[in-house]
């Protein structure tokens, strides 16, 4: 049976991207819209248990997967021409956006502790997403640059800042706040520790290999052996996928030219993973909590936009970095999914007198921003190409 589930989503996936490239909305949102509509909350086709069973490591395995493919953009030889400035636009943004949900949130009569939660959640966005969109649009240049390098790099930073936040909540509450600190640092450290020592070893393996001119179906079984150990180790230890992942690609990238042969390989093999991945999120989102969303996640989405714009334009005119088309790139990083999802289950666990809110609203609002958030992106990408920002 799971057999013929897996075989009709592979279609369903066929499908969603040929009407992606025919109409104004990209593949992903058609593919998260066929989730839902598949799903529990939907027509059920696709039963709660596969959900339960498959959701889980098909998420594992797709951050694993962008974040290898985002860490490319993070080598030494691009982080020597531009890294600093894209650290600081990356970090004015994760800033930003939790300052700004945070002054809303508390204004519009919001408890401290949950502000702060919705704050740090806020700082997170969704790199599967972004770098699917930039991908079928198929733009390159110095703005894609720009807004993949802060994709990858934000997610860190966010999870850093949630950590600290997550801490303070506790603290609020009455709760010992060392130990979700702790807990924090530790995950941030030993996901950057795994990747770290994860990419040598791929990538002394990629110039062997290299070396010995095998390429082909070998360099695809050597990337996808190393991102499955990477995820699965990851979840064992409950470390973060994706930054253990675009550690691990930062540096087999730093190897040459020799260690691009795994990167391409992912890139020819990742969407099948992605379809399945995309699928299930729809799946998974109950559309009931749409109906709970209420003023908190309507402020919750407004604020994030403005706070992200803010962040970028603040550290654009402070601090002198250049940053192409503030107003359009905050719009093309709008985009929340899985790392806000885990965010807000790691606070619904630690803080559980809080767990109905955080999560009906962040259910919410990762719904809306995942159906909406992939089409700004595109048209952004559209126009960016039209005015020649992409050069």
């Amino acid at each position: 049976m799971d057999l013929l589930v897996l075989g009709g989503l592979f279609l369903v996936g066929l499908v969603a991207d040929v009407i992606g490239k025919a109409t104004p909305l990209p593949r992903i949102t058609w593919l998260l819209a066929c989730g839902v509509a598949i799903g529990p909350y939907g027509l059920d086709l696709v039963s709660g248990r596969i959900i339960d069973e498959w959701f889980p490591q098909l998420t594992g395995v797709a951050l694993a997967l962008v974040g290898f493919l985002l860490g490319r953009h993070l080598s030494p030889v691009i982080l020597r021409a531009r890294g600093a400035d894209m650290t600081l636009l990356a970090l004015g943004k994760v800033c930003g956006s939790a300052l700004v949900v945070f002054v809303v949130l508390i204004c519009a009569g919001v408890e401290l502790p949950l502000a702060l939660l919705f704050a740090g959640i806020a700082s997170a966005t969704a790199p599967a997403a972004t770098f699917d969109v930039v991908k079928e649009a198929d733009v390159r240049g110095d703005f894609v640059d720009q807004l993949l390098s802060i994709v990858a790099i934000d997610d860190a930073l966010g999870l850093i800042l949630f950590s600290l936040l997550l801490a303070a909540a506790t603290v609020l509450t009455g709760t010992p706040g060392l130990e979700p600190l702790w807990l924090g640092v530790l995950e941030i450290f030993g996901s950057v520790l795994l990747g770290g020592l994860l990419g040598v070893a791929m990538g002394l393996l990629s110039v062997r290999l290299a070396s010995l001119k095998v390429n082909g179906d070998s360099t695809q079984a050597e990337a996808f052996g190393f991102l499955f150990l990477c995820a699965g180790t990851a979840a064992v230890f409950d470390l973060s996928p994706i930054l253990s992942a675009m550690t691990m690609g930062a540096v087999v990238a730093s190897f040459g030219k020799d260690s691009e042969k795994p990167f391409q390989s992912v890139e020819q093999a990742e969407w099948p993973f992605m379809i399945l991945f995309f699928i299930f999120a729809g799946a998974s989102l109950a559309v009931v909590s749409l109906t709970l969303v209420g003023v908190i996640g309507v402020l919750y989405i407004l604020a994030r936009g403005i706070g992200t714009w803010l962040g970028l334009a603040v550290t654009n005119r402070l601090l002198s970095v250049e940053v192409r088309a503030p107003g359009m790139l905050s719009l093309a990083l709008l985009a929340q999914a899985g790392v806000a999802l885990g965010m807000a289950l790691m606070a619904s666990q630690r803080l559980p007198e809080y767990r109905e809110t955080i999560l009906s609203v962040i259910l919410a609002t990762t719904f809306l921003l995942e159906l909406t958030s992939p089409v700004l992106t595109r048209w952004v990408l559209r126009r960016v190409e039209e005015r020649g920002l992409s050069v």
